[in-house]
């Protein structure tokens, strides 16, 4: 059931102001009744200024007196408080990233110029007046800014950035670099355990020869006395 956007004091307002049971009171605001009552009592931990849910459009004055008439009715609210949405805009930092964003956004430029000021400014939540300042060295603080990964700093995840490069790569025409570094070292290594693989079976074959008295016993053959 939806509630009213502050319920504590929408109780205050409802107890100073109508003849509502406490019960009806804590049904509409989504409190328990002893916390109506501490409210009626002033014995509260601090005294809430009253909020009118009428002029607030959560509660008609029609509801009210039906509530009033009948201690057993239910008020219904008007409608549920405004959602707070967010509008379209830069990506949000906390206040305590804010400062990073220059370092984040100077190892983007360093690390993957294919990327756009735009694409840049919708991963970094920055404007474009900053990366061009950073990118023509012009930034008021250029001399303090360090190139780090916007992932280690907390200014994107490794996804979005990962998507954002492989989108910018894309509209560059640049083909995803393929890392053969390891290439030799791969096929060393699958060799190197192949020619164990082979050799442990050489050595389990020697060894079950010589407990059979260097006799070499066909394929699938149990010995009946063995246990």
């Amino acid at each position: 059931m939806a509630q009213p956007l502050m319920p504590h004091a929408t109780a205050s307002w409802l107890v100073d102001n109508t003849a509502l049971s406490f019960e009806q009171i804590a049904e509409f605001c989504g409190l328990h009744i002893l916390e109506v009552q501490a409210i009626a009592d002033d014995t509260a931990a601090t005294k809430l200024a009253g909020r009118d849910p009428v002029r607030a459009h959560e509660l008609a004055i029609e509801e009210i007196e039906k509530g009033q008439a009948d201690p057993d009715y239910r008020l219904k609210m008007s409608k549920g408080p405004e959602q707070v949405r967010r509008t379209k805009g830069p990506r949000y930092t906390p206040v305590s990233k804010r400062q990073d964003k220059p370092d984040g956004i100077a190892w983007i430029i360093r690390n993957h110029p294919e990327m756009t000021d735009g694409q840049i400014g919708a991963l970094i939540g920055t404007t474009r007046t900053t990366i061009q300042a950073i990118r023509e060295r012009s930034h008021w603080n250029i001399a303090n800014i360090t190139p780090k990964d916007p992932v280690t700093l907390g200014l994107c995840s490794q996804r979005e950035l990962d998507a954002a490069v492989a989108k910018a790569g894309k509209a560059a025409g640049l083909e995803a670099p393929v890392d053969n570094r390891l290439a030799g070292d791969r096929e060393a290594l699958i060799s190197e355990l192949r020619a164990e693989r082979e050799q442990a079976a050489r050595d389990a074959e020697n060894a079950e020869n010589a407990e059979n008295g260097g006799i070499a016993l066909p394929p699938g053959f149990v010995d009946p006395f063995k246990r």
